[in-house]
């Protein structure tokens, strides 16, 4: 009996070991396969959108009634930059009044959250173009919790998606 009280705290101690060890598994490879699609979001970013990802910064910032995304040169001097973040943003913003989510399914995929519910509901938001000084900004507002909630969970996607270039 006395054997057996010896080495059940290290049956239990190499269990905690064990466990441990497949949380820090698991965590590495969930950091490991976010990486890998980053990347390859980079990658095929990089052939839709003619800015610079590693010159520039995206902001997602879910609103009440919509959001408001914004991309901005990370040097507010580099007109090249700013030139072709705002080009793109106007031509993305013609499209997505239209419906047209294309170029964000070409990046992240067909079966981005909430690129379904935005598609059908395109005509129950307003989307609009601003320029800024250092990019540019497209606000998308809905008066539909459905949409709001869409655009949040796009918003949500795109954060993760582009890791170190979103905000």
């Amino acid at each position: 009996m006395n054997n057996q009280l010896i080495h059940r705290p290290k049956i239990f101690w190499i269990a905690g070991l064990i466990a441990l060890a497949i949380v820090i598994g698991a965590s590495l490879y969930r950091q490991a396969v976010l990486h890998q699609r980053q990347a390859e979001v980079a990658m095929r970013g990089a052939q839709v959108m003619p800015f610079d990802l590693e010159k520039t910064t995206h902001h997602f910032e879910p609103l009440p009634d919509g959001g408001l995304q914004t991309v901005v040169a990370d040097s507010p001097i580099d007109p090249e930059q700013v030139k072709l973040i705002q080009s793109h943003l106007k031509e993305e913003t013609a499209k997505f009044q239209a419906g047209d989510f294309s170029d964000p399914a070409a990046i992240h995929g067909d079966a981005m959250p909430g690129l379904k519910q935005l598609r059908a509901g395109h005509r129950n938001m307003t989307v609009e173009y601003t320029t800024l000084p250092d990019g540019g900004q497209i606000r998308y507002t809905t008066q539909q919790p459905a949409l709001v909630a869409a655009v949040h969970d796009w918003f949500a996607a795109q954060r993760s998606d582009h890791g170190h270039h979103a905000q």
